[in-house]
């Protein structure tokens, strides 16, 4: 297990060169291809490429998902990185520490220790209550019961399900089950959270509930978070980073907004254009430098408001307005001009 602290600026996770191929030929193909993967090639081999030459990094506190849809890879990219399925080439590392090197003992206590996982399946044990269901893998680890119990007890009233700790999850409805599996993965207070399709099951209604209640925790745990979907409105929701892969290849890896904005390939494009902007993009990307010559109003946004939100006040305020950053300094104005663009200025002569 990695022994030195890890700092701001040191990644979580590294994924150098990842490939995942699927069948017999696989390792000889890779080793013939000079790290050149066609998958037409390999398919007519008798391969299937899962994985083509993922590289990136996720740091401390960072929410990435990756999304594609069904196909794409977004789910063996996750599984290759939790070591649930073992990567055929390149590196990946988990704090520094080199996974794939890693005996099944160690990878053990690496789950034990560090990670979470959540999946669209529920996975919760029938026969056990709500409490019972998230104090098992405490116990599994070793911890007394009446530990495994106390911590199991604080994670049902983070996750809002105080009252049905005795429920069996033949009680609960699909989003309440949902937070119970949730609850669990954090109960043994993992640093690194895998999350793969974990609403896709759920109703619209109960799925956005989810969503918030999701980012809710997030804003108070502040974990690392590797998040799969595809969904891309449930992505441009929640991530700080969004990577979309197509055919086992991340296409593009950036923020929402540069993704909606500035999409690095056709298929990305698709994608991105038929999202209303200003749900997605915040007001520092439309804000432009401090001019001292202009007059301003006395009404501020931050710069992490997304437009939509703001967009009343911004086009009522008579004078530009002042864009502010987390401690309250002003790093650019915002014209109404520049909203109203925004709003209607794509509505007109747009085809796909």
């Amino acid at each position: 297990m990695p022994s030195a602290a890890s700092t701001s600026s040191d990644p979580v996770i590294r994924c150098d060169s990842v490939y995942k191929i699927f069948g017999d030929n696989a390792a000889r193909l890779m080793q013939d291809s000079g790290g050149v993967v066609e998958a037409g090639k390999f398919q007519e081999a008798g391969c299937i490429v899962g994985v083509n030459n993922a590289s990136f990094e996720v740091y401390p506190g960072e929410l990435l998902i990756i999304m594609g849809l069904s196909g794409s890879g977004k789910s063996t990219l996750l599984r290759c990185i939790s070591r649930l399925t073992n990567a055929t080439a390149g590196k990946i590392y988990i704090e520094g520490e080199d996974i794939l090197s890693m005996s099944n003992k160690q990878l053990i206590q690496l789950r034990r220790s560090k990670m979470g996982m959540v999946f669209q399946s529920f996975a919760l044990l029938p026969h056990k209550t709500v409490l019972e269901n998230i104090a098992f893998p405490l116990q599994v680890k070793g911890i007394s019961t009446r530990e495994s119990i106390q911590r199991a007890s604080e994670m049902i009233e983070l996750v809002s399900l105080s009252g049905r700790e005795n429920y069996f999850p033949r009680q609960l409805s699909g989003g309440q089950q949902q937070r119970v599996g949730i609850a669990r993965s954090l109960a043994i207070e993992p640093d690194i959270w895998f999350l793969d399709e974990p609403f896709s099951a759920l109703d619209p209604l109960i799925r956005k509930e989810m969503q918030d209640e999701f980012l809710r925790l997030q804003g108070v745990l502040s974990k690392t978070i590797l998040f799969v979907t595809h969904d891309f409105d449930e992505a441009l929701r929640l991530a700080d980073r969004i990577a979309i892969m197509k055919d086992g290849v991340i296409e593009q890896l950036d923020t929402p907004a540069n993704i909606v904005l500035n999409p690095a390939t056709e298929y990305v494009r698709k994608f991105t254009e038929e999202v209303p902007r200003e749900k997605v993009l915040k007001i520092e990307s439309v804000m432009d430098p401090v001019n001292p010559a202009d007059r301003v109003s006395d009404f501020q946004v931050s710069k992490d408001a997304i437009i939509e939100t703001v967009a009343e006040a911004v086009l009522t305020a008579g004078y530009p307005v002042p864009v502010v950053d987390s401690s309250g300094e002003i790093v650019g104005t915002v014209h109404a001009a520049k909203v109203v663009k925004m709003l209607f200025g794509n509505r007109s002569g747009h085809s796909s």
